[in-house]
């Protein structure tokens, strides 16, 4: 694998390793055939987290992965994870636990100290929750990958207690003194690894301000080769995600369903799909979930996906960009990121509107169709660049170098 671009090795330059002492000087680049312990909360399908896991696991060929809850399916594992050894947590062998792991957030701490990760040479943690929590040696390097702060536990915490519709009864009171006792363990295990990147400068705002620590900014691996670029778009928009209320499909929808001239294009699947269904006008479409190459081609046609979430980067929007696709999406989190807004940018790739309203995204797509011309394939493409797989892959290995030399000048 080459790994020496110099506009790849430019995006991680901040990464700089300690002080040499004693006269050694510890290695600018991690050692790929090391055997490492990777630390990931949950495999329920295959989606960005889990992109991530499998390109760091083929970037360290001797690695095992540990998780809370295996639900990936053998041909994905063939594809992604070939000849990976997998490890999970008792709790993955309750009956019919796929149904309700999520709801057994509150022993997943105790879950994850189980894993027993002593034996390897160091630990990459992949998280968004607990995997961070892992036990490891005083002198074993642990580098974290954070895809977010527990959000149902921080500043989501409201919000996801109201879509439960917990309120302050017996039930609801359970549930708050679950998530205060979730915060204060996630905030205990903050200090743990020795250095902590984050997926994108939202995510690091919010570990600077939750945990108190610093982190570096390494976007999330975009398989740019398997993303097909068309600049040929045909005359509908598209929304891909799994369907859950903080996703805000449903503002999308209600949206295209005041703008019945527009077709609107809805790829995943989730908790909502059934009641997104029920709201959505004519113009509005379902694919469900598609298997990787239709969904690409689906992604790659349309003349801009649209998007009313938050999300902590947004792997989806990073490839529609690959494939010469606009975006007209929420200004907040990580899609600041990935979007060179129109109005701001030279070469812009995307329109960022302010306030999760109808109205709001209703005029960012009469400002989208007014500039189309403006908004060139070639430029989002040349855009998702950034986030290529290579880039990823050095960040990583730099990083991993940077862990170890925290134990190296020991």
């Amino acid at each position: 694998m080459h790994y020496m671009r110099r506009d790849e090795l430019a995006t991680i330059t901040r990464l700089r390793p300690h002080r040499r002492t004693s006269g050694q000087t510890p290695p600018a680049l991690a050692d790929r055939s090391a055997r490492l312990a990777i630390v990931h909360d949950w495999c329920p399908n295959f989606r960005g987290g889990e992109r991530v896991l499998a390109r760091i696991c083929k970037l360290f060929p001797n690695a095992e992965v540990f998780t809370l809850f295996d639900f990936l399916p053998k041909d994905i594992k063939e594809q992604y994870f070939h000849d990976v050894a997998f490890h999970s947590s008792v709790a993955n062998r309750l009956p019919l636990v796929q149904k309700y792991y999520r709801s057994l957030f509150f022993l997943c701490p105790f879950l994850i100290e189980q894993f027993d990760v002593t034996g390897y040479d160091a630990v990459i943690s992949s998280s968004a929750a607990f995997a961070r929590g892992v036990l490891t040696r005083p002198d074993q390097p642990h580098l974290c990958y954070v895809h977010s702060p527990i959000r149902y536990a921080w500043d989501e915490q409201f919000s996801y207690l109201a879509q439960g519709r917990l309120g302050f009864g017996p039930k609801g009171l359970l549930f708050r003194y679950m998530l205060h006792n979730l915060r204060t363990w996630d905030t205990r295990t903050a200090h743990g690894p020795d250095l902590m990147l984050a997926n994108s400068s939202y995510v690091r705002s919010r570990i600077q301000r939750i945990y108190g620590r610093e982190a570096e900014v390494v976007f999330p691996p975009v398989a740019l080769d398997e993303l097909e670029f068309i600049a040929c778009k045909d005359d509908y928009y598209v929304t891909a995600s799994f369907l859950a209320p903080y996703k805000r499909t449903d503002l999308v929808i209600r949206a295209f369903n005041e703008m019945p001239s527009r077709r609107l294009v809805v790829v995943g699947e989730g908790q909502q799909s059934q009641s997104l269904r029920g709201m959505a006008s004519s113009n509005v479409s379902f694919t469900g979930y598609l298997p990787r190459q239709e969904y690409v081609r689906t992604v790659a046609r349309a003349q801009a996906m649209v998007f009313a979430g938050c999300e902590d980067f947004g792997i989806a929007l990073a490839e529609a960009q690959a494939c010469g696709t606009p975006l007209i999406v929420f200004g907040r989190g990580g899609a600041r990121d990935i979007v060179q807004p129109f109005g701001e940018a030279e070469h812009p790739t995307g329109i960022l509107f302010g306030i999760q309203s109808v109205e709001s995204l209703k005029e960012a797509i009469h400002i989208f169709e007014q500039n189309q011309p403006a908004i060139k394939s070639q430029a989002c493409r040349s855009n998702a660049d950034r986030f290529s797989e290579g880039r990823f892959d050095l960040a990583i290995l730099k990083a991993l170098a940077v862990a170890q030399a925290a134990h190296f000048r020991r």
